[in-house]
């Protein structure tokens, strides 16, 4: 569905972006995710259309986005961090609005009630965009990119300024969309991304250093795989009968921690998943298990470790972003992350 290949972006003697490469399959839910000024946006404003690379291109459904760019934009509902809102509009004109900009060959009065329904704006379709909610107006914007039913949908930070509630309410919505849809979602925060994403491909410094199954990266990725147990039980039996569990490479006992209860570190192969197969044997044997932990890598871990300024982890050609220059950029009108500042709460209707 969409392909990237070798994507490179310069501001001048700055690198934005560094051969990105990844590819997205139709029908998935794909996690962007990354640090501010990692180069989310740039990547995403190129898959758009709405920036050039300075090489490399971009492929959407076979169509490249510099060979065929209006078919490209067809195909693409875009959410940009700040929604494309007209406040002195009511939601109703501004649908309407949209339905006419993309030139949709849909039913308009049918379509665009489907797409209220959807999102669940169908209470403030006659109220002033203004006088929304931020969560009401993140809304709007979603069902701006909805119109002309694109095939693909990309969302740039679409829970940024929301409260725990609308958070989970958006998460929601964005699922049932990925029924239908090929997903984008930009983030750096890492509960929306695995609470939704099915996939992740993790961005520094304009590079992508990850890219993985949600469920499986971290363990992948994790330099020891390793199970910490504690049982009850006869210590040198426990160890030589762990030892013996097909995948095992080395069990031993790190002593006792209760009368008569032991900490166990079992190691396996990094491709083996023994915590059924310990599990059995503990309940064969009749050596009740009080508790049991790997060592993994947490998906957090996993992302501070990806994106730390150690330069053995982004060791590429070019000088590095800087997030200062990154407003620069914004004040030259090129647009890429932006630093996270506080959205002041707006006042109106809350969900």
């Amino acid at each position: 569905m969409i392909e990237v290949k070798n994507l490179t972006k310069r501001y001048g003697q700055n690198l934005a972006l560094d051969r990105v490469s990844f590819k997205v399959e139709e029908g998935t839910i794909v996690g962007f995710l990354g640090p501010n000024g990692a180069g989310k946006s740039t990547t995403m404003n190129i898959i758009t259309g709405y920036l050039s690379a300075t090489s490399g291109e971009v492929t959407v459904s076979g169509k490249n986005t510099l060979d065929e760019p209006n078919e490209v934009k067809r195909q693409i509902g875009y959410l940009p961090e700040q929604p494309p809102l007209y406040m002195d509009m009511t939601v109703k004109e501004y649908l309407n609005f949209m339905y006419d900009l993309k030139k949709t060959k849909l039913p308009r009065e049918q379509h665009l009630k489907e797409i209220c329904q959807l999102v669940k704006i169908e209470n403030v379709y006659t109220r002033l965009i203004g006088n929304l909610s931020k969560g009401y107006k993140q809304r709007v914007g979603i069902a701006q990119a909805l119109i002309g039913n694109p095939p693909v949908l990309i969302l740039d930070e679409p829970t940024v300024g929301l409260d725990p509630k609308q958070i989970i309410e958006i998460r929601t919505l964005i699922k049932n969309l990925g029924r239908n849809h090929t997903v984008i979602l930009s983030s750096h925060i890492l509960p929306e991304v695995q609470a939704v994403c099915e996939r992740i491909i993790v961005i520094n410094n304009g590079r992508v250093v990850a890219d993985g199954a949600t469920d499986t990266l971290a363990h992948d990725l994790s330099p020891d795989h390793r199970l910490i147990l504690r049982a009850e039980g006869p210590e040198r039996d426990m160890v030589h009968a762990l030892q013996g569990v097909p995948g095992v490479v080395m069990a031993y006992s790190m002593g006792e921690k209760e009368r008569g209860v032991y900490e166990l570190s079992v190691e396996s192969t990094p491709d083996k998943d023994i915590r059924r197969d310990v599990f059995a044997l503990m309940a064969r044997k009749g050596w009740p298990m009080l508790a049991l932990r790997n060592t993994d890598l947490t998906l957090e871990d996993l992302f501070l470790q990806l994106t730390s300024s150690d330069a053995s982890l982004n060791d590429h050609e070019g000088p590095d972003l800087d997030p200062e220059k990154d407003l620069e950029f914004e004040a030259a009108g090129e647009k890429e992350e932006k630093t996270g500042e506080d959205e002041k709460t707006e006042e109106g209707d809350g969900e």
